[in-house]
């Protein structure tokens, strides 16, 4: 899931799936499969299979199952063929969601989010109704910083290495991108010794629709359901919620 990009969303959306982990080791093996049989099976020329292999690796993804769902992909081991489809919709409030699903069955699919959007108060949307309302970037999100940390160092760095708008603050640093230069990103967080939380292409809205109380737990109702699902890879929303918002649910969970 991905809307108001402050940190304390960035921390509520790893928290959720940290929660899921056996759900996401699926989806991540799915991810692979496809990014690997699209492209070549080398991550080193397949920027798309490197960046599902740092997520597995994010996620603890045992190593057998990445060989395995490579194999698969490049016919080695017989597997299932996913194909990959996008989908348009609105929650309430006149949020845009994307959402980016990864299946072996695409009719099951598009059945099955149809009636999420639905049956929570949100509606499907044409071909190309909201996707015009984002842009596809690579994002990289570096937190815990060291205190004697050279921000300035950190910023020139990233800005050499194509950073478009750098975010700093309440001790992280959040940069973005143009997707093609998302390794070159994230190799120059790590070159300065940091490890990335979040090091991904994403799409990021061109402007937001801020909800809060009963309205923003409807459209994270929404939207968490879309994200659950088995064949959903990422959900893409353009909501704005304080964080306090996240906060408060932070303490309600502790």
């Amino acid at each position: 899931m991905a809307g108001h990009s402050k940190w304390a969303n960035i921390k509520y959306r790893k928290e959720r799936q940290d929660k899921k982990r056996s759900s996401m080791f699926g989806k991540l093996i799915k991810e692979i499969t496809l990014q690997a049989r699209n492209g070549d099976p080398n991550p080193e020329h397949n920027p798309g299979l490197a960046q599902a292999l740092e997520r597995a690796k994010a996620a603890n993804l045992p190593k057998d199952n990445i060989e395995r769902a490579i194999k698969r992909a490049t016919g080695e081991l017989e597997g299932v063929n996913y194909e990959e489809a996008t989908y348009e919709g609105y929650a309430n409030d006149g949020v845009a969601v994307l959402v980016r699903s990864v299946t072996d069955n695409k009719n099951r699919a598009a059945a099955d989010i149809r009636h999420i959007f639905s049956k929570n108060g949100g509606s499907m949307a044409s071909v190309g109704s909201v996707s015009w309302l984002f842009d596809r970037k690579g994002i990289v999100v570096v937190s815990d910083l060291p205190e004697d940390l050279d921000r300035d160092e950190l910023e020139f760095a990233l800005i050499d290495a194509g950073a478009e708008d750098i975010v700093d603050e309440e001790g992280s640093v959040e940069a973005t991108c143009e997707a093609s230069d998302l390794v070159e990103l994230t190799d120059a967080v790590k070159a300065q010794g940091l490890t990335p939380v979040r090091a991904e292409v994403t799409m990021i809205p061109k402007s937001t629709v801020h909800v809060e109380g009963a309205s923003a737990d409807k459209v994270l109702k929404i939207v968490n359901a879309l994200d659950e699902h088995e064949d959903v890879q990422e959900v893409y929303a353009n909501f704005d919620i304080d964080d306090e918002y996240f906060e408060k649910l932070e303490a309600e969970n502790a």
